[in-house]
């Protein structure tokens, strides 16, 4: 005879389920214990869940032993409790579920806990190193929790969105071919295969054409990429791509389809409706802003300024290959003391300017400048006209060797900015960046080096300069930008084999290291490779940008740390002889 075991149910609703129109009702929750008050003649508890918070109400004279019970419940514990709804005489109008509490009738301890070492508050007293150690703990905060909810909500709605677009997800490996070319890549020794070694994958770059080739058409990967690199507040060592190809496009082609994804999430996840993105080439980009990804939500933008500075024996501008400026509005009334924190700001090694110059441009007319000695009135005159400066205006002037006076001009830009408050985490302003250099000159290397990587196709008007003019030569490169930040990037590929021989020769591989680390490929070209392209977004970054926040560690479940370094589980960690051995591995 077949035995009927009877279920509990742990509980009926959630903890952020009920309302003024389930009192009267019985009901079962479980979760854990916020915060416990003793009043003498009761005793509140608030219990949590993902869902939210629930106060649960124990009476001294309804039941002293359960009331006795409760007063011994410490933060964390694992409770269920089983109860009428009832009105709450004190509502608490900060919480869904304040007009109600749970006068308890049974309460069960599933799992005591030891005390946290830090709150599990919205604001903890725990700091970065500590909350990382407790990562499971950090987890059961709100703002932790709702960042994670967020990436579900944004990798859902891409799904979505491609998914409607006809787009095939695809897993490709994660045990492939090192290759030289980009970032250092993680090795994974092979114990079938003595000496040799896989690699972890930067992207999935050369799979998603090769899928290509295979006539999938289009393609899309949610993908954990891998990168041994030096890191930053928006770097880790694994990161997550939405990676993307497609077959039989242009650039434009691209464009309006990832256009389409971005205004699909802005809309879907943040209720922003935005018109066409606006484009800006790469050179322009350089001039206007001194970045690749320049943040648009403000003006600001470069002038230069040598015309008007130079030829005035200031031997700072009279030497210096560029002089650029940029105009604050409304900052003339700026102390001494931020004038000075200003420079002392481009003077950091980080940013290595020598020195900043400044001219306010009065209320009355007048100007002042950091450089009076030097220039009359008119010479400054001359200045605000450039810049398009008025009265209660503020310039700030740089120099020196032209592309680095204008990266730390942008650098500046963005401080100022900041103090302005005109970077706005609620404000979204995207921006294609197009036409990149096909190649970057390596100065250690003494060679050019992709820009991208080998596989962007030129220019079809640009590949006759790649022989006399190689840096000149414009790739069929795109970057997605919003608010300062490289969001995606891609470019059309080359799938012709004689022109991606001539790339890979043009960046200083012989015929041999080229068959030896992307035969395959080459190979794949000789059998009807389709015009083909595609893009990748930063998807953690993508999350941390929605969230208004600058580290993309907030929004990864189980982040590493600045050296790279798990602290919860304490990896990389050493391995064991035995295991070195069956990989035939001798450390030094």
């Amino acid at each position: 005879m077949a035995l009927c075991k009877t279920t509990i149910m742990l509980r009926t609703h959630h903890c952020g389920d009920l309302r003024q129109g389930h009192i009267g009702e019985e009901v079962t929750l479980s979760g854990w214990v916020q915060k416990t008050r003793d009043l003498g003649g009761m005793t509140f508890v608030d219990l949590r869940d993902r869902y939210g918070i629930t106060q649960l109400a124990f009476n001294m004279d309804t039941d002293t032993d359960l009331c006795l019970q409760a007063r011994k419940l410490g933060r964390e514990y694992v409770i269920q409790v089983r109860g009428k709804v009832i009105e709450r005489s004190s509502k608490n109008k900060n919480i869904p579920t304040g007009d109600i509490e749970i006068e308890v009738q049974e309460l069960n301890v599933l799992n005591s806990a030891k005390t946290p070492p830090f709150t599990i508050e919205d604001q903890t007293d725990g700091g970065d190193d500590l909350r990382m150690q407790y990562r499971y703990l950090d987890i059961r905060r709100n703002p932790v929790r709702e960042n994670l909810v967020l990436r579900h909500r944004i990798s859902t709605e891409t799904r979505k969105y491609l998914d409607s677009q006809d787009f095939i997800e695809v897993e490709t490996p994660y045990l492939i071919k090192s290759t030289p070319e980009g970032a250092r890549d993680f090795i994974v020794p092979s114990r079938m295969n003595e000496s040799q070694f896989y690699a972890l994958p930067q992207s999935p770059q050369t799979f998603k054409q090769l899928l290509m080739v295979g006539g999938i058409d289009k393609y899309y990967q949610i993908v954990k990429c891998f990168r041994d690199e030096d890191l930053r507040a928006d770097r880790q060592p694994e990161f997550t791509q939405i990676d993307c190809e497609m077959s039989f496009i242009e650039q434009e082609d691209i464009l309006n389809m990832f256009e389409g994804l971005t205004r699909h999430l802005l809309k879907e996840i943040k209720g922003v409706e935005l018109d066409k993105f606006p484009r800006m080439t790469y050179d322009d980009a350089m001039r206007l802003y001194g970045s690749d990804k320049p943040d648009i939500r403000f003006e600001m933008t470069f002038n230069e300024m040598n015309e008007v500075t130079q030829q005035n024996n200031f031997v700072v501008f009279d030497s210096a290959e560029l002089v650029v400026g940029i105009c604050a509005k409304g900052c003339a009334e700026w102390s001494r003391k931020q004038l000075d924190a200003m420079s002392d700001y481009v003077k950091r090694p980080q940013i290595g300017a020598k020195g900043l110059i400044y001219c306010k441009y009065n209320a009355d007319g007048s100007f002042k400048s950091s450089v009076d000695k030097f220039f009359s009135q008119e010479d400054l005159a001359k200045w605000a006209e450039k810049m398009n400066a008025e009265p209660g205006d503020l310039m700030f002037l740089l120099s020196g060797e032209t592309d680095r006076v204008r990266k730390q001009m942008n650098e500046l830009r963005l401080q100022v900015a900041e103090q302005l408050g005109l970077r706005k985490s609620d404000e979204f302003a995207p921006l294609w960046v197009i036409d990149f250099p096909l190649l970057e000159w390596d100065e250690e290397t003494e060679r050019y080096h992709a820009m991208h990587h080998p596989f962007t196709s030129p220019k079809p008007h640009d590949i006759d300069k790649l022989e006399s003019d190689p840096g000149s030569v414009r790739a069929n490169a795109y970057d997605l930008v919003m608010n300062g930040t490289e969001l995606g990037g891609g470019s059309i590929r080359i799938h012709d084999k004689e022109l991606q021989r001539l790339m890979f020769q043009h960046l200083g591989f012989t015929e041999e290291e080229a068959k030896d680390q992307f035969g395959f490929l080459m190979n794949a070209f000789e059998y009807g490779a389709p015009p083909h392209g595609g893009i990748a977004f930063g998807f953690d970054r993508l999350c941390s940008l929605f969230g208004g926040q600058e580290s993309i560690r907030d929004f990864i479940a189980f982040p590493k740390n600045n050296s790279g370094r798990d602290v919860m589980i304490d990896a990389p960690s050493k391995i064991d002889n035995a295991q070195l051995d069956e990989l035939n591995i001798k450390l030094k």
